[in-house]
């Protein structure tokens, strides 16, 4: 059993040592303990670690035993009870390094694994990052050239309100003229009227006189 108990401390320490560098042999040491950890493994491993814990309170428990009855007989030294003293506590030792190193497995092959998780979900953020700084550049590229776009449409228009706006003034001008036009039109009619209206007069006048003269000669 001692020699069982000095095999899984080496092979336990031999699983640290892979854990604290670095190399392929700790990625496949990791695959292993997942594996191991899924399904019934985690019940294996408990069942495995209390018939250890058993058997070594029952070292302790002989140890103690031992000494009561060494304490019983006075102090009386038996070199079996010293031997037996001895194998039980090299055994509780080694027991208790077995639980202790493993327990330090299982945490470090928790902390690694969180390691992992986290340096991945770091990862997904950064990239999440590029993308979003990737799009909101050509955004804003975007946006730039639709301000220029909507420049070039403004001074557009800007040129074509103020052809419009000549040609409003141009209109109001000839609008101006033509009424001056129409006023000097206007006067010029109600005055060929008034003259027209006149030579009527003088004609009748003139019809009268003559129809009067004529009348005379008759008679």
């Amino acid at each position: 059993m001692i020699q069982l108990l000095f095999t899984v401390i080496f092979s336990e320490m031999a699983m640290i040592l892979l854990f604290v560098f670095k190399t392929p042999l700790r990625k496949l040491l990791i695959m292993s303990l997942d594996r191991v950890k899924r399904g019934r493994g985690p019940v294996m491993v408990k069942t495995v670690a209390g018939t250890v814990f058993v058997v070594l309170m029952s070292s302790v428990y002989s140890m103690v035993k031992i000494q009561k009855r060494w304490i019983d007989d006075g102090g009386a030294v038996n070199p079996t009870d010293q031997v037996l003293l001895g194998k039980h506590l090299l055994e509780a030792t080694l027991m208790g390094s077995v639980l202790f190193l493993g327990l330090m497995i299982d945490r470090l092959h928790h902390y690694i694994r969180e390691l992992r998780v986290r340096r991945k979900i770091m990862e997904d953020v950064k990239k999440q990052n590029r993308s979003f700084e990737d799009g909101k550049v050509e955004e804003t590229k975007a946006l730039e050239a639709e301000a220029s776009t909507l420049r070039e449409k403004l001074k557009q228009l800007e040129s074509e309100l103020e052809i419009k706006t000549k040609e409003v003034n141009t209109s109001e001008a000839n609008a101006v003229a033509l009424s001056k036009q129409s006023e000097g039109f206007l006067l010029e009619y109600d005055r060929l009227l008034e003259e027209n209206q006149n030579l009527r007069s003088q004609l009748q006048s003139l019809d009268l006189r003559f129809s009067r003269s004529t009348s005379k000669k008759n008679t």
